[in-house]
């Protein structure tokens, strides 16, 4: 009887250990989905932005056609990529960061150009507006960091022993992290020529 408690025991303190590592995995899948839509919804946030900011230079610098055509172009493309957090793949990660290294190349171009025109550096609205694009890429940046966060600590989890046992049952992968390509736009300092 007593060696029956005791393997009940220790079965209990499996079953108990294995709904610890699910609930993890749960709290963990969760944040990584909930980064995620951070990022999405300071992407849109810019995206937004973007449209006024490029009427309120336009107005100064309407020569400049290659500069707003790049950051039209860039943004049209960025917009049309979403990422279903259910869903993420290696291939959409990549695919999204690609897009966003571009169009925040485009904005360092059209910014670059802004500086050009000392009017427009005065005028109230293109400083408001400067002011929220700055905001938001600031907070693009942090929500990366978050989802990156909750990235590793997910892919900590499901390397670890015993709970990639648990992780694996559970049919759940590493995730990539959201970086923006080597060859990114956004890497490379902006050269604007007149």
């Amino acid at each position: 009887m007593s060696m029956g408690i005791v393997l009940g025991m220790i079965a209990l303190a499996v079953v108990g250990y294995g709904i610890i590592l699910f609930n993890r995995f749960a709290k963990l899948t969760a944040r990584a989905d909930e980064a995620w839509a951070d990022i999405d919804v300071q992407l849109k946030r810019r995206y937004d932005l973007i449209p006024n900011l490029m009427e309120t230079v336009k107005g100064y610098a309407a020569h400049e056609r290659g500069v707003f055509d790049s950051v039209t172009s860039a943004r049209a493309e960025a917009t049309q990529i979403h990422v279903d957090p259910a869903n993420i793949t290696p291939e959409s990660i990549k695919a999204m960061a690609g897009a966003e290294g571009a169009l925040s190349g485009a904005l360092g171009k059209l910014l670059a150009v802004a500086e050009a025109y000392p009017d427009l550096k005065a005028n109230q609205n293109f400083l408001e507006l400067q002011n929220e694009l700055s905001d938001t890429e600031n907070k693009i940046q942090a929500a990366r960091r978050f989802y990156n966060g909750n990235v590793r600590d997910l892919s900590i989890a499901l390397r670890s022993f015993p709970s990639n046992v648990v992780g694996n049952m559970m049919k759940l992968k590493e995730r990539e992290y959201f970086e923006l390509p080597e060859d990114s736009a956004e890497k490379e300092p902006v050269k604007v020529s007149f």
